[in-house]
């Protein structure tokens, strides 16, 4: 299915083949892990090229497509023109966003004699990855089921006195330990004056109480990623954390509410972005709403007043819906969740409690 649709993109982009060398749209198309390879893919042919030391993985992993074996004798610029020739391909299309210039030099020089064209594309795989699969969608639920009982965990954990580090590796540990190949990304906690920073370096800082806290995690599961962002505070909050908090739930609730297939990425944004300027604090909302999620921990679609293009989201789009208020030498409040678009609206994969933000003490 997958490499139908990609094919039928290639005859509406007039390409012959397309080269695929970004990792998680090679993933995605063929099945394949390994950190090294390159993809040919055109309406009759799908190849591989892998070195010895992923021969055998190839094989088990993308039985679809034909293995070609890179050697030191024979590099991949001495198999391109061959590979070309058996795609019977005169335009062979190349992911510009990742492929180096050195690397599109040599590979074209190597190509010259076949009178292929090298045509620059972008996204034509990422679009397709914005949508997900049944199969995507369940290994994404694990990975937001995880992040959310990290954090379920970390509220009977956190004490005063911890260090930012201390939180952050409890939160790796028990990832790692109930299921998660590995974090999503490096883990931000932020507590105090740091969670002013929307990605604060988790350092040595000791959380205190009645500050504000913010922990950004996520988990990875058979490639795919999850993200929660929760803040809280420790003991007795004050009464701008009240204020700030109450805010940005609000225009968070709003977003995951409001937003619908057929509404643009920025009018998406709008939906939160409005309640926060109208209160006041529109500078303080640096960043777009959110991203997709799902190979990468951040993918299409970009969810943001700030985006290059407008996008229509459309029904089986994953992302994230996470507006935040920071504010310098107090700290911020960032609150994020996951949603599954459906056709009547978003469904809130992202389960760990959001309330008023406050733990007892």
């Amino acid at each position: 299915m997958r490499l139908a649709k990609l094919r039928q993109s290639l005859v509406e982009h007039e390409l012959d083949a397309i080269l695929i060398t970004q990792p998680e749209n090679r993933r995605y198309l063929s099945g394949f892990t390994g950190s090294a390879g390159v993809l040919l893919i055109s309406g009759e042919a799908a190849m591989l090229a892998t070195d010895f030391r992923y021969y055998e993985q190839a094989e088990k992993q993308a039985p679809d497509f034909e293995l070609v074996k890179i050697t030191a004798e024979r590099k991949l610029k001495d198999l391109l023109p061959e590979m070309i020739e058996r795609a019977r391909a005169r335009r062979l299309g190349f992911e510009s966003v990742h492929l180096t210039v050195a690397q599109y030099e040599e590979w074209r020089e190597a190509t010259a004699s076949s009178g292929v064209e090298w045509v620059a594309t972008r996204n034509i795989v990422e679009r397709l990855r914005a949508i997900k699969d049944e199969a995507e969608i369940e290994l994404i639920r694990r990975a937001v089921a995880l992040a959310d009982a990290a954090f379920a965990h970390i509220v009977e954990f956190i004490r005063p006195g911890m260090t930012e580090k201390e939180v952050a590796w409890e939160l790796e540990a028990f990832m790692r330990t109930h299921g998660a190949e590995k974090v999503a990304f490096d883990i931000i906690v932020g507590s105090g004056p740091n969670g002013a920073m929307p990605h604060a370096r988790t350092g040595e800082r000791c959380i205190r109480a009645g500050e504000p806290i913010v922990m950004d995690l996520g988990a990875r599961v058979d490639g795919y990623h999850s993200d929660l962002t929760r803040t809280v505070v420790l003991g007795q909050p004050d009464d701008k954390f009240r204020q700030i908090y109450d805010l940005v739930l609000q225009a968070q609730l709003a977003a995951e509410k409001g937003v619908r297939p057929g509404m643009t990425n920025k009018e998406a944004d709008r939906l939160a972005r409005q309640i926060i300027e109208e209160a006041g604090y529109g500078e303080q909302f640096g960043h777009g709403l959110g991203h997709g999620v799902g190979l990468a921990v951040h993918e299409r679609p970009t969810v943001s007043h700030a985006a290059p293009e407008e996008e229509p989201l459309q029904v089986g789009m994953v992302f994230t819906v996470e507006p935040g208020i920071y504010l310098p030498g107090w700290g911020g409040v960032r609150i994020e969740d996951m949603v599954l678009l459906r056709e009547d609206g978003a469904e809130v994969l992202s389960a760990a409690p959001k309330g008023t933000g406050v733990i007892p003490l």
